[in-house]
């Protein structure tokens, strides 16, 4: 975080990065004295409701961050800024977005909770664009032009007012983590699971905060009972997360049910002032087995220097997520979500999936467009394999080898040719058979 002092004062010429957070409501022009240098400009947090039309003058700015600010339309001078390729306008009141707006080589757009109902047909443009994020919007439809953006791998459409799931969407080559949860077309009534009892937050003691997401904190907790037990308890925000709607997570997480690789759910808390799910607590032992992409990496997860699996490990790994995703799906619903960074693992490379934010119930659509949208989560599983593989060990080549092939199989941009999670569970547990 930097002062508007320190930016007067030259004291930052130079800098990469600069982050203004003091209520602004114009903006400064001594950002101009960066313009050499300043390549991730973050005015998040302010009260501004336009950009100077001469922008563009940064000329080595890639990315801007303009978060909860008070913005009624996206800017047109971004359009004119010749490096820019991430754009981030988070809760604005943004209604318009004008072709203009858009630069062609934008490789990232978050629109999230904002107003917009109409995106200009220049989206199809965007030919580099690889991450989308508009949940929270009043979209009714698509630009079938964006049927030309074969470079998107993540999508986020959840909480708008979309009357029907376009299927040029679903035959994207490299689309991997689409949410759709909270339309029209894919709304759902509330879930109630006889095997999940719905209690009141009188019946816990929240106690320290484990971590926290886009959707809501989760705590370490006692469950008032003889004898007490402790429990972990995500309490969900209220309003649009970047994912959709909190009670579209609950719903889908019930939804899914009980399996050994899913994070087992206690109870449910349902209630008007408050939205949560118990859980058991995870074991100390276990831990992330990734982070979550960087702004350089854009959709795929990053991991701590140093960190190697083992063939054998990736295998498991393998093993069991291909295993809980064919559990997912044959109870109607898509994770969204296929990422290390939501996996947990032990010493013994057992593993525990997580974090429904962006799960989808897939029951609404047709037949048709539930098989693509399994596709599009095998692609996912497939990077997951990837990047994995990208740390592999130098033992076993063999098996890593079919590693490789088999997650060659999954990215497919021919995305009918795909196996399906059931099919990877076969082919994952052939892998060894024979050696």
């Amino acid at each position: 975080m930097h002062t508007l002092a320190q930016l007067k004062s030259g004291q930052l010429i130079g800098c990469k990065r600069l982050q203004l957070t003091e209520g602004l409501t114009e903006f400064p022009r001594e950002i101009f004295t960066l313009a050499d240098s300043l390549e991730i400009l973050d005015l998040s947090n302010n009260q501004l409701s336009s950009l100077p039309d001469d922008l563009d003058q940064l000329h080595q700015l890639k990315i801007i961050f303009a978060s909860n600010n008070c913005f009624d339309h996206l800017p047109e001078v971004l359009g004119r800024c010749p490096k820019l390729e991430m754009i981030g306008f988070k809760s604005n009141q943004i209604k318009q977005v004008s072709g203009a707006s858009l630069p062609l080589q934008t490789r990232w757009l978050i629109l999230t909770d904002n107003q917009i109902e109409l995106l200009p047909a220049r989206m199809g443009e965007l030919h580099q664009l690889q991450k989308l994020a508009l949940a929270g919007n009043q979209l009714t439809e698509l630009p079938a032009t964006m049927a030309n953006c074969h470079n998107l791998e993540l999508v986020r459409l959840s909480a708008n007012r979309l009357v029907a799931l376009p299927n040029w969407l679903l035959t994207l080559p490299k689309l991997a983590w689409l949410a759709f949860s909270g339309n029209p077309f894919s709304h759902v009534e509330h879930c109630q699971s006889a095997s999940v009892p719905n209690i009141s937050p009188a019946q816990y003691q929240l106690g320290e905060v484990l971590g926290q997401g886009a959707s809501g904190v989760i705590y370490r907790a006692q469950l008032n009972q003889q004898p007490s037990k402790e429990v972990a308890v995500k309490v969900f925000k209220g309003g649009i997360t970047s994912d959709g709607y909190p009670s579209d997570e609950l719903d889908c997480c019930l939804t899914t049910g009980i399996h050994p690789n899913l994070i087992k759910v206690l109870a449910q808390v349902d209630e008007t002032e408050q939205l949560a799910l118990v859980m058991e607590l995870i074991p100390a032992n276990y831990t992330n087995l990734g982070s979550p992409p960087s702004l350089q990496s854009c959709t795929r997860d990053t991991f701590a220097d140093g960190t190697q699996f083992t063939p054998s490990q990736i295998h498991l790994i393998g093993q069991q997520m291909a295993d809980t995703l064919a559990h997912m799906h044959q109870q109607g619903v898509s994770h969204g979500d296929i990422y290390a960074h939501n996996i947990l693992i032990n010493e013994q490379n057992q593993v525990l999936f997580g974090d429904f934010g962006a799960a989808t119930h897939l029951n609404h659509i047709t037949p048709e467009q539930q098989t693509a949208m399994e596709a599009i989560e095998v692609r996912a599983f497939g990077c997951l394999l990837d990047d994995l593989l990208g740390l592999v060990t130098a033992e076993a080549p063999i098996l890593t080898g079919k590693l490789r092939a088999l997650a060659a199989q999954c990215v497919s941009n021919q995305v009918e040719q795909r196996p399906n999670f059931s099919t990877l569970k076969t082919l994952l547990y052939d892998l060894t058979q024979n050696e």
